[in-house]
């Protein structure tokens, strides 16, 4: 069945992927970077369009990821995920919110994971949003640029793109985060001094 609806929204193409990265922030099983890969494999010079219809389908649905969360997060994420998703995304989450949202856009842990855990432990929306968005669009345009450039040669890269990527990122992302506490620590001792 599943398999069945892979195939559909693969000859589907474009509108097809749309409809993957959606669902993706949402409830579908199987991230959307997959019919990314095959879609670019078939067409290279598109990759950077695939990319970019993923991304902002993947931003669109969202806000529907987080409503499932809030309103029936506790029934759904243990129907749908593996124990293990959920409980490595949660332990994200208590730690850090923003850390685990930008680091969960890119990794394999399924996307969906994380907008419904959002709406499920009350962060902020537009927090989640913009998190998301940079997250992201890390991950759908690394292996949108890879395609475009390498051809059909970046399918053994993209296989490992998440580790890359994460490799990279999550220095710049815990750099970030350090700043952003130390700044508002600052403005508390600034505060109650003042």
């Amino acid at each position: 069945m599943l398999q069945n609806i892979l195939d559909w929204l693969h000859d589907m193409g474009p509108l097809g992927m749309f409809i993957h990265s959606f669902a993706d922030a949402i409830i579908f099983p199987v991230p959307a970077f997959v019919l990314q890969v095959s879609l670019s494999i078939l067409d290279p010079s598109s990759a950077l369009w695939l990319a970019t219809i993923g991304y902002i389908a993947c931003i669109l649905g969202t806000p529907f990821g987080y409503l499932i969360g809030k309103l029936a997060g506790d029934k759904i994420l243990n129907k749908i995920l593996k124990k293990s998703w959920i409980d490595s995304a949660t332990h994200m989450f208590q730690k850090n919110g923003e850390m685990a949202i930008l680091i969960g856009s890119f990794t394999p842990i399924p996307f969906k994971v994380f907008t419904i855990l959002s709406g499920f432990l009350h962060f902020p929306l537009w927090r989640l949003i913009a998190y998301a968005a940079i997250g992201r669009a890390v991950k759908f345009y690394v292996v949108g640029v890879l395609f475009y450039l390498y051809g059909r040669a970046a399918e053994g890269m993209a296989k490992d793109v998440s580790l890359y990527v994460g490799l990279c990122a999550i220095p710049l992302i815990a750099a970030f985060i350090y700043y952003k506490r130390k700044k508002s620590k600052k403005a508390e001792a600034d505060h109650s001094n003042g």
